[in-house]
């Protein structure tokens, strides 16, 4: 770690540094009157964009008709404004500087003609916004949110998938990092897909989609950073909402949120409680076909399960911010949740002899009960040196991870006549203990009016301790299964150093060149028994990672931007767990320790058309890919992760905000990918390669009287997964929304999966052994969701909030389970 001393004395001497460069935001305020000059209190102010007309930020108007707004990014700016009984206005196009504050002056309305007892204004955010280093999805912009989980909300961004086992897929890749208000999930896999069902869509603000982040952000995940970003009021006063909703699948289905904030002088509370059941289901088919060497058919296996769950989940979070100082934030942010789940199902299992006569059937029944809890403690620290700019944020963050799950099998074999030939128990015992220690320190520095200078270092360490205890035979009589009994531990320090470097040319060209190091060192320790001996592995490597971004505005219409990035994926560490896993009689789970990091290197440019139009070509190559591989162990299938050779994706990107009428406004995404995989896994050649096509579309329609409504959909041609080739599938979901007591409440109502069509299904080929199934789960949903907020801000309630930082660490909690 030798680079890390030397990057903080550059950090220590830079703080010591003045500069008289302009800063690279500015302010801008005015008034609103009436055609007399009275005052106008509670008045809507919209601040747009001059060129397109896109919403930046809203407030309203104070007891004495004053606004302002803060930390805008240099440009010009329109402001419109709405009131009970007024007619709306409209400022003309101002410049925001770095320079003093923006004064839009008094903008008076004139009184809106007529009778009219009531008016309700409302804004609606635009549904995707692009920016030039990032996709911007607003959540409560999409009708058919209402009554979703987060996970769904994702699955419906452009360029974004969630495959079978919840994986979640960005433009054809895996290996997305998930971070929730700039700090990682520390999941992935099932955890995370998990937990984001946990999370109700209605507590989600934004969700921001980098394909290729820049230094400042960790270098884990090949295919990019998605970064969610949860609900907080920044109004000062006493503000919330409250919603309640109820759905109907298969199953029933509920969720409740409340989110609080007060802020006055220099403290800022917020918090903010949710609860969902989720009752549901999931059906699972599939064929076997057992070959020998020659092609012909050795046996035939089929299998059938159901399987019921309830999920009940409880996430809280609450947290403080205290402005120390005008220019100095100090700031505490308590979240976790305790989520359940508990299922009952059954399995049948028929053993098919070449000619398709059943030679023996196994009836599997299961039970499982599996609790999470989670609790993170997060403390934040932003000083502003001077206008300039120029500034430093810190962060420290502990989470704890308690996870406990009990399974029991009764396995019972029958003849071809269903009789009796004998029964199998298998109980389960497997708890999991995650602890996660993170720090990082940025900072920023202006160098001239157009050019800015970032740099800053991060550490974190995790320990895991992972059992699974199995035991055999009936209650009072049960005996450890050695076979399958297992005790491992991991540890892991990541420390890391970037640099950044951000210019500016003649008002069109931009250019940002970044470079991080990362240092790792990992162990794992697998604890032995009496059948079984102890085993262990380490290992430290070095790694840089540049980053190159160019844009060029040729005109106020068109803008080209091409980037460059390396990035790393590190195994899960429960993929590096030795031991196999017991799902059923016929398919085990296993670690493989000898997993190493994959590489990958990211190129794309793009094309952007006032704003609405944006298209992407872009081509990456992975360098010893993992990915879930299928080995065959008698008439058992072992899933396990593996390093399986290279992948290069190319591919085509449109997405356009096309506005076809004043009240209807389309999105559409489609994304072409052609994916070529080669290598060798278990003794055998990987040449495969094949398109797929990604589409996303949607359509928002804006009524008047507050109504409003949205037909949306997706779907996924057929294509490559690894060794999975998947059939083509997608949904179609509508939903229709009205606003409430003065806007102040809404009432959503939406159906999912109209045509239930969301089952994923496919063929596996490997070894000796030709497969193919369908997973069916309760995805046809129909939900009604109650919104209404409350709250009045205090007296000069616009003000300086701070954004926040955090850490961004890979999520590599578990491997899917």
């Amino acid at each position: 770690m030798k680079k890390i001393p030397t990057l903080l004395t550059i950090i220590l001497l830079t703080l010591g540094f003045s500069t008289s460069a302009q800063d690279n935001t500015g302010q801008l305020q005015g008034k609103v009157t009436d055609a007399k000059g009275v005052p106008v209190t509670a008045a809507s102010v919209t601040l747009l964009k001059a060129n397109d007309s896109g919403l930046v930020k809203m407030t309203v108007s104070g007891p004495d008709g004053t606004y302002q707004f803060e930390k805008l990014a240099l440009g010009s700016y329109i402001v419109a404004i709405s009131a009970v009984g007024f007619e709306t206005g409209y400022s003309s196009k101002m410049q925001v500087t770095g320079t003093g504050t923006t004064q839009a002056g008094a903008l008076a309305l004139n009184n809106r003609s007529g009778n009219l007892k009531s008016v309700t204004v409302s804004a609606r955010k635009a549904m995707v916004e692009q920016k030039t280093d990032r996709m911007i999805v607003n959540v409560e912009a999409f009708v058919s949110n209402t009554g979703a989980n987060a996970l769904e909300a994702l699955e419906k961004s452009p360029g974004v998938q969630v495959d079978k086992d919840g994986n979640i897929s960005l433009k054809g890749k895996q290996n997305v990092i998930v971070m929730i208000d700039g700090r990682p999930a520390y999941l992935s896999g099932a955890e995370l897909a998990n937990m984001l069902k946990g999370m109700q869509a209605s507590q989600l603000e934004q969700i921001e989609i980098m394909t290729n982040p820049p230094a400042k952000y960790d270098a884990a995940g090949n295919s990019g950073i998605i970064n969610i970003k949860t609900k907080k009021n920044k109004q000062k006063g006493f503000n919330g909402n409250i919603s309640a909703g109820y759905g109907q699948g298969r199953y029933f289905k509920t969720n409740e949120s409340l989110s609080l904030n007060y802020r006055n002088g220099k403290v800022n509370l917020f918090s903010n409680y949710s609860f969902n059941r989720n009752d549901n289901f999931q059906q699972l088919e599939i064929y076997r076909r057992y070959k020998n060497d020659d092609g012909t058919t050795n046996a035939i296996f089929e299998q059938v399960s159901f399987m019921k769950r309830r999920n009940l989940n409880n996430n809280l979070k609450f947290g403080m911010d205290y402005y120390l100082t005008p220019k100095t934030t100090l700031g505490i942010v308590f979240s976790g949740f305790a989520n359940t789940q508990k299922g009952s199902g059954n399995n049948t299992s028929y053993l098919k002899n070449p000619s398709s006569v059943t030679d023996s059937i196994v009836y599997a029944q299961y039970r499982h009960h599996e609790q999470w809890k989670n609790g993170s403690v997060n403390l934040n620290m932003r000083h502003q040196f001077d206008s300039t700019g120029r500034e430093l944020t810190a962060d420290l963050d502990y989470i704890r991870y308690d996870i406990h799950n009990d399974q029991d099998f009764v396995n019972t074999t029958f003849t071809p006549k269903w009789e009796s030939r004998y029964v199998e128990q298998l109980r389960g015992d497997l708890p999991s203990i995650i602890d996660i220690y993170s720090g990082k320190i940025d900072y920023t520095h202006p160098l001239s009016k157009d050019a800015k200078l970032e740099m800053g270092w991060k550490s974190s360490y995790v320990s895991t301790d992972n059992k699974a205890n199995y035991f055999t035979g009936a209650e009072g009589h049960e005996k450890i299964d050695y076979e399958k009994t297992n005790f491992f531990q991991y540890k892991e320090n990541i420390n890391a150093a970037y640099i950044s470097l951000n210019k500016q040319f003649n008002k069109k060209w931009g250019v940002q060149v970044g470079l991080r190091y990362e240092n790792t060192t990992y162990r794992g320790y697998q604890y032995g028994n009496p059948v079984k001996g102890d085993s262990s592995f380490k290992r430290s490597y070095n790694s840089l990672f540049p980053t190159l971004y160019i844009s060029y505005n040729a005109d106020k219409n068109n803008v080209f931007t091409t980037n460059f990035g390396r990035r790393i994926d590190r195994p899960s560490y429960q993929d590096l767990n030795p031991f196999m896993f017991f799902i059923d009689k016929y398919t085990y789970g296993s670690g493989n320790p000898y997993l190493q990091p994959q590489f990958s290197y990211n190129f794309e440019l793009s094309h952007t058309y006032k704003g609405k139009l944006t298209t992407t070509l872009n081509y990456s190559i992975t360098k010893n890919l993992f990915n879930e591989t299928f080995d065959q162990l008698g008439y058992a299938t072992i899933v396990r992760e593996g390093n399986i050779g290279r992948r290069e994706n190319m591919g085509a990107a449109v997405n356009a905000n096309i506005p076809v009428t004043g009240w209807l406004t389309s999105i559409v995404y489609v994304n072409y990918s052609y994916i070529k995989y080669s290598g060798q896994l278990y003794g055998e050649e990987i040449d495969m390669a094949a398109g797929i096509v990604n589409m996303n579309m949607n359509n928002q329609f804006n009524f008047k009287k507050g109504w409003g409504a949205e037909l949306s959909g997706w779907y996924r041609t057929r294509g490559p997964e690894g060794q999975i080739i998947l059939m083509p599938f997608g949904q179609l979901s509508a939903g229709v929304s009205k606003q409430v007591l003065k806007g102040k409440g809404t009432v959503k109502l939406n159906i999912r999966d109209i045509f239930y069509t969301q089952q994923p299904h496919g063929d596996i080929n490997f070894k000796n052994t030709e497969a193919r199934f369908r997973n069916s789960r309760d995805t046809r949903v129909g939900n009604i969701t109650f919104t209404y907020r409350f709250g009045k801000p205090l007296k000069n309630g616009n003000g300086q909030h701070k954004k926040g930082s955090a850490g961004d660490e890979q999520n590599r909690v578990g491997g899917g389970s």
